[in-house]
């Protein structure tokens, strides 16, 4: 499978984006599904995932603000986020596990101004 992200853009603390990712095959079966985000000099972490049964998690930081859903139909997965931060800055990557292998889309640049 290959994961397409796209929606990142630059936004003013406060503004809303949603991201999206699109994956090349169905997902219905894939129950491991997340976003990830990597700001600059810091090591990469988790923001929410999304099983197959739409059970979802989400990191402290993001609780209340992001949202995560799928849509199989689409065979995508989209994470709406609001009330964005500055620290919310990070490249975002979206991540599927299939038979034990992590597969990683190529990432959106988020950008929050001050």
């Amino acid at each position: 499978v290959q994961l397409q992200a796209s929606g990142g853009g630059l936004v003013q603390a406060g503004g809303d984006l949603r991201l999206s990712c699109v994956a090349s095959r169905s997902i219905l079966s894939i129950n491991d599904m997340g976003w990830y985000r990597q700001a600059p000099g810091k090591q990469r972490e988790l923001v929410a995932t999304i099983t197959s049964g739409g059970s979802t998690n989400y990191a402290d930081s993001v609780k209340g603000r992001f949202t995560i859903s799928r849509d199989n139909a689409k065979n995508t997965v989209y994470l709406q986020m609001n009330s964005l931060k500055p620290e919310d800055t990070a490249v975002y990557y979206c991540r599927v596990k299939v038979r034990g292998v992590i597969v990683w889309g190529q990432g959106t640049l988020v950008t929050v101004s001050s």
